[in-house]
């Protein structure tokens, strides 16, 4: 903790003002505590900083010394460097101050104010973005790589604040509104910060001074902080407007934080707002700005503490488990689906149906601006619906499971959402192969079922989502009355690293939670690759999938590696000659030929596996169903560079036509289209795709 010989009196201060309040629920920051005297830091600085943290010192350094020495134990991948601006009064300033080895130093007026000390800190920066530091604060893990992400994440981010906790764990700050009488109210003020409302980035009017970053050409086009406004109040609110008016975004990252110590600069009520500012600073303000503030009070009164305005549009997607974008295909898809609805202005709230939450895929989900429902805070999918589904204009109910339980709660208590049942892949097609394959009257029942149960939810939904024209054909001959489009998977198009003289071996890519990607490598390991290794001595086969079962497992020899989960595959993609799809059944459109496809790597596949997906046999991909063919077409494809050329490029054609970002922002554009303006488009384009990148 902060105390230390000396230091007693002020840690009591601070545990009077908290009283016998509860610690948040669940959450303990990380605190530092050290010893006195002070020994000195050697802090981790960087001559070519990407960013300059400035730290304005109003009094008493020991306070100064444990925020720097928390900011150096912080793990960090950015490099910065330390700008500490000496304001105390000219009578504590005689007091020595510890070592902080490659901290510079600068001495500003005694008494001139914070924003004066933070401007002449900035004018002295040579980092590319501004870090705002209160020496009352202690940062935690990667909160300045969490504060400088977001400027990636949204491009027209001006100001990126923190999220400000006290000692004890409750939140002091999320970000804060701006009252029409000049006030200022931060979010969840002495609240649990592991709410979901409080625990997503997301725009709002104003980031405390005490944790924000900025890009040093706006700070300096901008003139900084205005120094008129001398009570602490009043300055951070100020810099924040005028950064909107310059056009840009003010948002707060909860995934950055940091615990503020000692009395706040101002005062606050019960709910947070700020408290007696000063009179000059309050007249100076609400000059320059009291009609912007009475029209944002407008826009944000009776509105809940994460929601941003009353004209924001807003979707509920609830899935069947928290996306791992990098274990399966469909929470891939899942991910960029819901980035690309971020692009067309909607806030996300989701929700996966038990609720859980799983580590850091959650968190990543957060970073990005997708508010999180989990438990203990939320009980269930559908008592969120019943008691906040008139705040959403979209319901999207991710696969079958998902669909069947909250899609007659989405219709009854959404009443101005559009409510859309995205398959992932037709159910019951992919039952009903696997049933025809293995010969199993059980599974076929099974299928029948399902099938009655999946055309019932697209018969109610609004609109309905498929992967491939295929099923889309599929279900127009079964229920032409439906709405049906085509949202397929999406992908980042990386293209070839390496020539085909420089890679070796055949891979396979698919978790193990899906049964066909089990069956198929069971099939090309005992039926095709001893014809393949026969013919091609010292070839490996690499498998790559999560949570492989013990029969896949039991594969492995020197020639067959199962490798389970790997985390980054670009070294595979990269090095591997060739790619197998080797599925007997399945529906919708395969992950792992896309992801293939998109490193210029050919693949080898079934019929059912290339099926929906605009694959030409000999062009893009090689077709073979029986174990012979198939044994043929791996060989001859490891062996003639030509045709491994002709099919690497064949499949960058199709993935950038059909499978790229821009191919699905224009099937969600027509997604969201009414029908009448989609069927206008579609006359005038003559079939062509018409919204540009």
């Amino acid at each position: 903790m902060l105390r230390d010989q000396g230091f007693g009196a002020l840690w009591q201060s601070i545990r009077r003002r908290l009283g016998s309040a509860p610690a948040a629920l669940g959450y303990k920051p990380r605190l530092l505590s050290l010893p006195s005297p002070f020994r000195p830091l050697d802090l981790p600085v960087s001559r070519r900083p990407l960013a300059s943290v400035v730290i304005p010192m109003m009094g008493d350094p020991r306070f100064a010394h444990h925020c720097l020495a928390a900011l150096g134990t912080h793990r960090s991948t950015h490099p910065y460097e330390i700008i500490v601006v000496d304001c105390r009064p000219a009578a504590g300033a005689a007091a020595p101050l510890p070592r902080w080895n490659k901290v510079r130093i600068l001495v500003e007026c005694a008494g001139s104010g914070v924003a004066a000390a933070l401007n002449h800190g900035a004018a002295v920066a040579s980092g590319e973005y501004l870090v705002f530091l209160d020496d009352h604060l202690q940062v935690q893990d990667r909160w300045l790589d969490a504060l400088l992400e977001t400027f990636a994440l949204k491009p027209d981010a001006g100001i990126v604040g923190s999220r400000l906790l006290d000692p004890d764990g409750r939140q002091r700050a999320a970000g804060g509104r701006i009252l029409e009488d000049g006030g200022s109210c931060g979010y969840g003020y002495l609240e649990d910060p592991c709410k979901p409302e409080f625990s997503y980035l997301r725009p709002t009017d104003y980031c405390p001074a005490a944790s924000l970053a900025m890009r040093r050409p706006l700070f300096a086009d901008l003139k900084g902080f205005d120094a008129g406004l001398s009570a602490p109040d009043y300055p951070d609110v100020d810099l924040a407007l005028r950064v909107s008016e310059a056009g840009y975004g003010v948002y707060c990252q909860p995934c950055s934080e940091a615990v503020q110590f000692g009395p706040d600069h101002s005062i606050h009520d019960e709910n947070g707002c700020r408290l007696g500012p000063d009179q000059g600073s309050r007249e100076r303000f609400l000059r320059r700005w009291k009609a912007r503030s009475r029209a944002r009070t407008t826009q944000t009164d009776n509105q809940t503490p994460g929601s941003e305005s009353q004209g924001y549009k807003r979707v509920f997607v609830a899935d069947f488990a928290i996306p791992t974008p990098d274990r399966d295909s469909g929470s891939l898809r899942m991910v960029r689906l819901l980035a690309i609805l971020q692009e067309q202005g909607f806030g996300i709230t989701f929700a996966s149906m038990g609720l859980e939450v799983r580590q850091p895929y959650l968190a990543e989900l957060q970073k990005r601006g997708v508010e999180c429902l989990y438990r203990p805070y939320v009980t269930s999918g559908a008592e969120h619906l019943r008691e906040q589904g008139g705040r959403y204009d979209l319901v999207i109910l991710s696969r079958l499971d998902t669909a069947a339980e909250l899609l007659p709660i989405a219709l009854r208590w959404c009443p101005r959402a559009k409510i859309i049942f995205d398959t992932v892949d037709l159910h019951f097609q992919r039952i009903a192969r696997e049933a025809a394959v293995k010969g199993n009257p059980r599974i076929e029942r099974i299928a029948n079922r399902k099938k009655k149960q999946e055309l019932g939810l697209i018969a109610k939904a609004h609109t309905t989502l498929v992967v491939s024209q295929v099923e889309q054909e599929l279900l127009a001959d079964e229920l032409p009355q439906a709405d049906v489009h085509v949202v397929s998977n999406i992908h980042r198009i990386h293209g070839s690293a390496k020539p085909f003289e420089a890679r070796r071996d055949i891979l396979f890519v698919g978790g193990f939670a899906h049964p066909p990607n089990t069956d198929a490598v069971l099939f090309f390991a005992r039926a095709i690759f001893p014809r393949v290794l026969a013919r091609i001595p010292g070839v490996r086969f690499l498998v790559v999938g999560s949570d492989p079962p013990p029969e896949v497992v039991e594969l492995a020899d020197p020639s067959l590696h199962v490798m389970g989960y790997v985390p980054e595959l670009d070294e595979l993609f990269n090095t591997c000659r060739l790619s197998v799809a080797p599925l007997r059944f399945g529906a919708g459109v395969k992950g792992k030929i896309n992801q293939s496809l998109a490193y210029g790597l050919p693949v080898v596949a079934t019929a059912i596996a290339a099926e929906g997906m605009f694959l030409q046999d000999g062009q893009s991909v090689l077709i073979a169903n029986d174990h012979r063919t198939f044994a043929d077409a791996v060989v001859r494809l490891y062996q003639n560079q030509v045709l491994w050329n002709r099919l690497s490029q064949g499949g960058l054609s199709v993935m950038e036509e059909h499978f790229s970002f821009r191919a699905a922002r224009e099937a969600v554009a027509r997604m969201l289209a009414p029908p009448e303006i989609e069927k206008s488009t579609q006359r005038e384009s003559t079939g062509a795709l018409t919204l540009e990148t």
